[in-house]
């Protein structure tokens, strides 16, 4: 209590302003999704589209923001970290805990193709990195490769409903048919100007307390930033663990996976470029890999994510932040 009390007045300050500034993105990432989300729909766009577009990318502006903040503040380690440690953090913590919770039934349920495009963009990331430097070009090529998969997701779906009707749109997050325009409006404006007022935050806290405590941005860009940027797929996940909704559950996590690669490092490499620390080459992109094969005995040989399962997972997850921080 006493070396508590006694830390510097600024390393408090930095940890506050790193609370406030993961409360915003929340907030302001919620937001932003119930806005775009209901102006879509009174526009007419399908339900299905939204799901596969606006959602999708709504649920991931937190980090989307504060990856391009980091570039824009020089710390272009924090942004790569973000999003490699997000992963990890979304297959060992996001399926773990839930699975510590209540067992979830993925064997009830075929999520083959959307892994195997995981996995690829998983493969595609590692190889540009490789280059040395994640430039421009390298972001095209990703946001390229995310067009596709989306437009292979619209054409399938379509072509798996067999006549049925657009989803009900009362089944996407954030969707309410009895919201007014003027609530529209409101949450759009909050999520647009909480988002990058979150993430400045977020960023110079975090900086910061890597300065005062000797540690670099990327490793935590690895951790702290990388846990409370999934703090949205875990609470989600808890939820449909509960809920026996299991395709919820892994298909949220292959989901984020893939936009955090694709769309994330895409879009920020056009603020600037993106280093590759030696570190990320020679341990995190595989640990980032290895940890997406791991879910090969859920999605081909149809077992269960049990409470083993949930304990192997979660432990491994914190000998890895254990692994980092050392």
């Amino acid at each position: 209590m006493i070396e508590a009390l006694s830390l510097p007045t600024g390393l408090v300050w930095d940890w506050v302003y790193v609370a406030i500034g993961l409360t915003v993105l929340l907030f302001a990432g919620d937001t932003l999704v119930k806005g775009a989300v209901n102006l879509s729909l009174r526009l007419g766009v399908p339900a299905l589209i939204v799901s596969l577009t606006i959602v999708a990318f709504g649920t991931s502006a937190p980090e989307l923001l504060i990856s391009v903040q980091a570039i824009i503040d020089g710390v272009p380690g924090l942004a790569l970290g973000n999003v490699v440690g997000s992963n990890v953090a979304n297959i060992l913590l996001v399926l773990g805990i839930p699975a510590l919770l209540a067992t979830m039934h993925t064997s009830e349920h075929d999520t083959r193709s959307s892994y195997l495009q995981m996995l690829a963009a998983s493969v595609l990331f590692i190889g540009l990195c490789f280059v040395g430097v994640l430039t421009s070009v390298s972001g095209v090529i990703l946001l390229a490769a995310l067009a596709a998969m989306l437009i292979y997701a619209v054409v399938v779906a379509r072509r798996h409903r067999n006549g049925n009707a657009d989803p009900d749109p009362e089944d996407l997050e954030g969707a309410d048919p009895s919201i007014s325009w003027p609530l529209i409006v409101m949450f759009l404006v909050l999520g647009i100007i909480g988002l990058p007022l979150g993430a400045n935050l977020l960023v110079d806290g975090s900086t910061n307390i890597a300065t005062r405590i000797g540690i670099s941005d990327t490793v935590i860009g690895l951790t702290l930033v990388a846990i409370g940027t999934s703090l949205p797929e875990l609470a989600t996940t808890v939820m449909a663990a509960l809920r026996r909704q299991a395709d919820v559950a892994l298909g949220n996590v292959i989901g984020s996976n893939m936009f955090n690669l694709l769309a994330i490092i895409g879009v920020a490499t056009l603020f600037g470029p993106i280093p590759v620390d030696r570190q990320f080459l020679t341990f995190d992109l595989w640990v980032m890999l290895g940890a997406s094969l791991l879910l090969i005995p859920f999605v081909f040989m149809r077992r269960n994510i049990t409470r083993v399962w949930g304990v192997g997972l979660s432990v491994t997850y914190v000998i890895y932040l254990f692994v980092v921080l050392a």
